[in-house]
């Protein structure tokens, strides 16, 4: 069987640089990063199963001195990119990498400044942030740049940060807006969107949720980690669900064996196969 996804998630590294409350780390794990010429192997074997590459799982991409490295041989196979980033390690990199061809969005987590100890001011952190946004608008890049406050809950409780954030967004684009829930992003210029998303538990066999249901893994996604382990959804950070190492089977081998075979089954029946997807309670937002 033929799999296309919509997108392939790809832990470029394991390696994020900060220690969220709200992310699992991977302390506890070696630092691992999939080397250049290993990854352009990769690369040429999954072209033909997507046309996105989401660098994130975990780890954060521009933890990478060389990513600009990365980012060519993804262009070179005419596949498109996303990056998911906290935005602390920005200046490590020429701003105009971000504005190439084929990266289509860059997604900042400004939660990240909040739920850590930054020896940097909120303008200083912002201050990288804002300057791409510059750049893309005058050079008239085509991409989009997606500024993530994911941290809604029933308590508000990141109030006053969120406000802090607004009133930076407000005196740098003009747009005002108030502490309360969004459903919708926020368009603070072209292409230059504020999202808005609740915080969510991230699946894990200790998880006291119990469910069934629909998940897009394996059907419009797939994760591999940064030592080569596929799992279904970028969710498994972990690699609880090992499909297989991709840089030890084939990516069609791993994708039509039973393992593989049952989870895309179960969801399709709404029924989560392994342990993990029944404990982990996204997929309860597809119901």
């Amino acid at each position: 069987m033929q799999h296309k996804f919509h997108k392939i998630y790809i832990e470029l590294t394991n390696i994020c640089g900060l220690e969220c409350s709200f992310c699992p780390t991977k302390d506890t794990q070696t630092p691992k990063t999939i080397p250049l010429q290993r990854f352009k192997n990769l690369i040429e074997q999954i072209k033909p199963f997507t046309k996105v590459i989401a660098l994130h799982i975990f780890g954060d991409p521009l933890t990478l001195k060389n990513l600009k490295d990365y980012i060519n041989v993804i262009s070179k196979s005419n596949l498109k990119v996303e990056i998911t980033t906290t935005g602390f390690f920005l200046k490590k990199h020429s701003l105009d990498l971000f504005l190439e061809p084929s990266i289509r969005q860059v997604n900042f987590s400004l939660n990240s400044f909040a739920k850590n100890e930054p020896k940097i001011t909120i303008d200083e952190y912002l201050e990288p942030i804002f300057a791409l946004c510059d750049l893309k608008l005058e050079k008239k890049i085509h991409n989009f740049i997606n500024l993530r406050l994911w941290n809604q809950d029933e308590n508000n409780s990141e109030e006053e940060f969120n406000s802090l954030v607004f009133k930076k967004l407000f005196n740098k684009f003009k747009v005002k807006i108030e502490n309360k829930t969004y459903s919708q992003p926020i368009r603070l210029e072209n292409q230059i969107l504020l999202h808005f998303d609740n915080y969510f538990e991230w699946p894990s066999l200790q998880n006291k949720h119990l469910s069934h249901g629909f998940c897009h893994g394996l059907s419009a996604q797939l994760g591999i980690l940064s030592d080569g382990t596929v799992v279904p959804c970028c969710l498994d950070g972990f690699g609880v669900i090992n499909l297989g190492n991709i840089l030890e089977i084939p990516l069609v081998e791993i994708l039509n064996s039973t393992r593989a075979n049952n989870i895309i089954k179960g969801f399709q029946d709404k029924i989560a196969v392994e342990e993990l997807c029944q404990k982990c309670s996204f997929k309860d937002r597809f119901l």
